[in-house]
């Protein structure tokens, strides 16, 4: 059984103080749940008072939404995976869309960036994802073991375990549009069998595959009762501690 993971992307939002209130009042709401995986990704301006914020809580884990593939060096404005163990980082999203587009970043620069997020301990998140022009000319599969096969070069069996999927259609991304659970599901089914192809059956099986793209309250439970959906990585509706804790509630395990 894969335990489900959500996880908070907050882009460049929220100072530190917005942080720390953003934390009091989802523990509130949560607690210490130990049932889903909880992940918070502050900017990095604020990783060291979410942790504050957090005290003595076991099950929240906190990430970065980018690093370097180098450990240190002249890359001005870049963090490192040092770094980030230094902050007690334990994820970091690596790929997502937003770096593929507005930055340039390709599927080799990805799989340093994942390679290297490893050899520091960090799990990465890997987020890939097809455009609406690419889903409209029927290349969903093709863009998808692209950039699987590509970010995930190289990595062994238990690296491959340890990296956390997270599927994003760019088009459902901060547009309100959500991939139905029925494309959804189609989506995720497909990643795993790449990974299995990639790896191999027993691998692909414990590798969790978040979704992502316009995740809300209302309809993420419908999203990850799918059998291929593992959690999800929640954008816009994570700014909002109480929306992001109906979110984690609704990944609970059925009774």
């Amino acid at each position: 059984m894969r335990k489900k993971i959500v996880a908070a992307n907050w882009k460049m939002n929220k100072t530190q103080v917005e942080a720390a209130a953003f934390i009091s009042t989802l523990l509130l709401e949560i607690g210490d749940m130990a049932d889903v995986e909880v992940v918070i990704l502050p900017p990095f301006t604020a990783i060291a008072k979410v942790n504050e914020a957090l005290g003595n809580s076991q099950n929240i884990k906190v990430g970065a939404q980018n690093m370097h593939w180098e450990r240190s060096g002249a890359f001005t404005g870049e963090i490192s995976s040092t770094m980030l163990r230094d902050l007690f980082c334990r994820y970091v999203v690596l790929g997502h869309s937003e770096r593929r587009t507005l930055f340039g970043e390709t599927d080799e620069i990805i799989n340093r960036k994942v390679r290297a997020a490893h050899e520091a301990t960090l799990r990465p998140i890997l987020c890939v994802g097809e455009t609406l022009d690419q889903r409209e000319r029927g290349n969903v599969e093709k863009i998808l073991a692209l950039q699987l096969r590509g970010s995930l070069a190289n990595l062994g069996t238990k690296e491959l375990q340890e990296t956390v999927i997270a599927y994003e259609p760019v088009w459902a991304i901060g547009t309100g549009r959500t991939a139905t659970a029925a494309q959804a599901q189609e989506a995720h089914a497909f990643i795993r069998h790449t990974l299995s192809k990639i790896a191999d059956d027993a691998t692909a099986d414990k590798i969790r595959i978040q979704y992502g793209g316009s995740v809300k309250p209302d309809n993420a439970h419908e999203l990850m009762e799918q059998p291929d959906i593992d959690g999800a990585l929640v954008g816009g509706a994570s700014l909002d501690a109480r929306s992001f804790a109906g979110i984690v509630k609704a990944a609970l395990p059925n009774d």
